[in-house]
């Protein structure tokens, strides 16, 4: 099992909309790293959901990689934010994951904690200007942010 992070605005979608709806398609990632670590998740892999542009950002809950390599939707929506008029169904460029929620952590994890716990090469969130949407957690490292939000694996 592998572990990442993945970034979204709470007033987009937050880890309470994950868990009232169970389970989501992850769509709107328009980063070429961030969708080659997207296609390079496996079902079962696990992933922190981080609160970014949040008071305090943090991370705020766990989810599972339920589906992998889907091809996302929005690209093709010319109404959608998300719209790629380069991309098509034959040849679509962005590609996606289902993720299903695992729990929401009783306190959010703010960023001032992760950057006094974690140093940038330990977890790239950390690092000063990282925008990248989708991060990979090495293993130790997730097992530390489990222990600080009172879960293990």
């Amino acid at each position: 099992m592998n572990y990442w992070l993945m970034k979204s605005e709470p007033s987009v979608y937050s880890i309470w909309d994950l868990q009232r709806e169970g389970q989501t398609l992850w769509d709107g990632v328009r980063n070429y790293q961030a969708r080659n670590y997207l296609k390079a998740m496996q079902p079962g892999d696990r992933a922190f959901f981080y609160h970014s542009n949040a008071e305090p950002p943090g991370i705020a809950g766990l989810m599972e990689i339920l589906e992998t390599h889907v091809v996302d939707p929005s690209q093709f929506d010319p109404a959608s934010p998300y719209y790629d008029p380069k991309s098509t169904p034959a040849d679509p460029r962005w590609y996606t994951v289902r993720v299903q929620f695992l729990a929401a952590f009783e306190r959010v994890i703010p960023l001032a904690k992760l950057r006094a716990t974690f140093t940038p090469e330990e977890l790239e969130v950390v690092r000063r200007g990282t925008r990248l949407s989708v991060i990979p957690v090495a293993a130790e490292v997730a097992e530390r942010l489990l222990s600080l939000a009172n879960l293990s694996s």
